[in-house]
């Protein structure tokens, strides 16, 4: 299968290899998009190298190629991300720099047992 490289000026921090990549084309030239852009999102592939710019995606190109300006996401693969973090504890830190008056309404969390 072929590798592409997509470059870009940066690349989100959460991306790794094995998330699937997807665009959009744009439904104008300013770049906005409405509900049927978005309906019409196609899969590229897999992300197989990431670096502070770019990154590898496995893919049989598909025959409505990306042109510049398209959206470009991704996300992780369900098999593999099937639950929430993972660990034996978590640390949190709440700060509150102000020198007004704050309140906090509420906190949650998840817990899922991760390991015996």
């Amino acid at each position: 299968m072929p590798t592409y490289t997509l470059n870009f000026d940066s690349i989100n921090t959460s991306a790794q290899v094995g998330d699937i990549v997807y665009y959009t084309h744009s439904s104008n030239n300013s770049g906005g998009f409405d509900v049927a852009d978005l309906a019409n999102t196609i899969k590229l592939g897999d992300i197989t190298a990431i670096s502070a710019t770019s990154i590898d995606v496995n893919s049989t190109f598909p025959t409505n190629p990306m042109v510049s300006g398209d959206f470009v996401s991704f996300a992780k693969d369900k098999q593999i991300n099937t639950s929430s973090l993972v660990g034996y504890y978590a640390s949190v830190k709440m700060v509150n720099n102000s020198t007004d008056k704050a309140e906090l309404f509420t906190i949650g969390s998840e817990v899922s047992e991760s390991s015996k």
